[in-house]
């Protein structure tokens, strides 16, 4: 029989008190995004008339199908290429003993360690002589390279944990190095391969400044960017603000809620190995 405690009682409080702290800021983006304009009373009291009037005007005003559009791209071509490149590179920097691994490992780590901004206009530079400001590819290329360093840390971690014997059975069998990854060593990765896409998705979903950087002045733009316009010098229209900060987090929850499994599963992994 499991006795109520003291202690328990206290971690419930805690536990109570984080949940207020997380759901405030939850609490008081729905109460405004369905607040009529005219109401200008308190954030923190309920709104008595709820519209969904806000969030057709934001979509239309802000433009938010296309910036939407934009966005999706962005991340699901950033997310692959990261994911892709990341597991190949950590593969054999897990399995290689020769002393170029090492080497390899802390060259990589050291795109940890120098923050991307003293790159930037280089990188901003760059992308012009590509011809690539003003659309999309300017930042897959971007995400693509900046957040290979983290993924492949984290990639690295779990295939250092992971037991050999499935890939040496497959190399017995006849299968090359990079069919013993593909069939064999890729599909044990899924718990962290969905830990990282959740990480890298959210990172380049919500960044502001890059495409801000290399967006700025082309018809381009993504939901960042295009919740920013609402904000003015002399007005802001926060119900249209709020509005479509909950139109452009609904794709991100969508997908977290749809792996939230397997990204538990993940982080579990990572903290036993």
């Amino acid at each position: 029989m499991i006795r109520y405690r003291r202690r328990t009682f206290g971690l419930e409080l805690v536990m109570i008190g984080v949940a207020l702290a997380v759901g405030f800021p939850l609490y008081v983006l729905v109460n405004l995004a369905v607040r009529a304009p005219s109401d200008t009373s308190s954030p923190l009291r309920p709104t008595t008339s709820p519209t969904l009037h806000n969030f057709a005007e934001a979509w239309q005003r802000g433009a938010l199908g296309g910036a939407l559009l934009n966005s999706v791209l962005v991340t699901v071509a950033s997310v692959v290429i990261v994911l892709a490149v990341s597991s190949f590179a950590a593969y054999p920097l897990a399995r290689a003993t020769a002393r170029w691994s090492r080497g390899m490992f802390l060259l990589i780590m050291l795109g940890l360690a120098l923050p991307f901004q003293l790159a930037a206009l280089p990188l901003y530079q760059t992308m012009r002589d590509l011809g690539l400001l003003g659309t999309p590819w300017a930042l897959i290329l971007f995400y693509s390279g900046l957040q290979v360093p983290f993924t492949t840390f984290l990639y690295l971690g779990f295939l250092r944990a992971l037991p050999r014997d499935f890939e040496d059975a497959a190399l017995i069998d006849g299968c090359t190095p990079a069919q013993g990854f593909r069939y064999v060593v890729f599909p044990m990765l899924k718990p962290i391969t969905v830990t990282a896409l959740v990480l890298n998705a959210v990172a380049v979903w919500n960044d502001f400044f890059t495409p801000l950087l290399y967006l700025s002045g082309s018809g381009q733009q993504t939901m960042p960017v295009a919740i920013a316009g609402f904000v003015g010098q002399y007005v802001t229209d926060w119900n249209l603000v709020f509005a479509a900060l909950a139109i452009s987090i609904v794709p991100i929850l969508a997908v977290y809620f749809a792996l939230q499994r397997s990204i538990i599963n993940g982080f579990a992994g990572g903290l036993k190995g």
